[in-house]
């Protein structure tokens, strides 16, 4: 392996060795506490335009499985590890972390250490960041500069799909796709839900031309204010069918309903993140991964309900629109890779398709 650097947009440098494909690249660095799931981490459109770094120290000791991909292809502009392993031990596996990544040609970097980077990031907040083989001169402005563009219309289906479910369909629903996670599809197939999968922007009329029993909003990449026109067509959907966003799914809701969002220092991403349910008071760990939140007191309090909350950070996790039969959650409760304790919320959408209430 030869030789690679990892400039921060801070000037520190950190020297390692390349994996994956070979090259340069620059993306927003940013870092995830999973300890499993990298493959459903890697193909999550989610990180598009962005460098994952991993905090767990092995990466690849169970290979790459194609069945786990959340997406057709890695969006990830470049991953950092501690150690990658070179000969992986799993019945399901298929190929090697290195071979995956110089397939999709992503550029890697590994033998740095990512707890000092990480602890850099959680002091300082998300950087941009450069993975190199020339050894670095200053911190070049492309660097500087970089910013995520377009990740919603690049990583979004670009003409409309559907779905059948195993048997006889009970609701229809319309799936608004922003950088859509395949398990959320399967999710609503296990609810007996025929899914219509459409580009993100896509107009509201079209939408309820399908007369769907519900819409969802999927997750995605990037800052939810610059998708003006999808929020727009949100508003139009908003009270006349019952909505359920996720991710960023969440964040344009609520930028349609009056709402403001906020950049995170270094955002949530892993599937160990405590969120309590107001209501109950309960506790679940849930799987994240977003670097914008929704300030919740942005809101018409007559129109949204706070419904979860960050226990680290106590920052808005969930929202409820009871007059609009909307709702919204920031984490992940189709939680693939993560846990699943979350998953029930998918029934609350179920019961709003039949009639019920918030």
């Amino acid at each position: 392996m030869s030789k690679v650097y990892i400039i921060l947009e801070n000037g520190r440098v950190f020297e390692g060795e390349s994996f994956g494909a070979e090259g340069e690249t620059i993306g927003e660095l940013v870092f995830t506490t999973g300890v499993v799931g990298y493959v459903e981490t890697l193909t999550d459109p989610s990180y598009a335009g962005q460098i994952i770094m991993h905090t767990f120290p092995e990466m690849g000791n169970y290979g790459i499985i194609h069945e786990d991909y959340e997406s057709w292809k890695c969006h990830a502009n470049g991953i950092v590890v501690r150690n990658w392993c070179k000969t992986p031990s799993n019945f399901r596996c298929e190929e090697t972390l290195d071979d995956f990544l110089k397939t999709q040609g992503v550029v890697g970097i590994c033998g740095v250490d990512t707890r000092e980077i990480t602890q850099i990031i959680r002091e300082t907040g998300v950087m941009n960041a450069m993975i190199t083989s020339q050894k670095p001169d200053g911190v070049p402005e492309e660097v500087k500069s970089y910013k995520i563009k377009d990740a919603v219309s690049e990583t979004s289906t670009k003409s409309p799909y559907m779905i059948a479910p195993k048997g006889e369909a009970r609701y229809s629903v319309a799936l608004i796709d922003y950088g859509a996670k395949r398990n959320i599809i399967r999710e609503l197939l296990s609810f007996g839900c025929k899914v219509t999968v459409f580009p993100h922007n896509t107009k509201a009329d079209e939408i309820l031309a399908l007369k769907p029993d519900g819409v969802m909003l999927s997750n995605g990449a990037g800052d939810p204010s610059d998708n003006t026109e999808c929020i727009q067509e949100i508003k139009n959907l908003l009270g006349k069918v019952p909505m359920f966003g996720i991710c960023l799914g969440h964040q344009l809701l609520a930028l349609a309903a009056g709402g403001k969002t906020e950049k995170l220092r270094y955002g949530h991403r892993g599937g160990n993140q405590p969120v309590r349910e107001l209501e109950s008071g309960r506790v679940y760990i849930t799987s994240q991964n977003h670097g914008y939140a929704v300030v919740a007191d942005s809101l018409d309090s007559k129109i949204a309900k706070l419904s979860y909350v960050n226990l680290n950070d106590n920052t808005c996790e969930g929202l409820d629109y009871p007059s609009l039969r909307a709702y919204s959650l920031q984490f992940h409760p189709e939680a693939h890779a993560g846990p699943q304790d979350m998953r029930s919320t998918f029934e609350k959408f179920i019961d709003l398709m039949d009639g019920g209430e918030l």
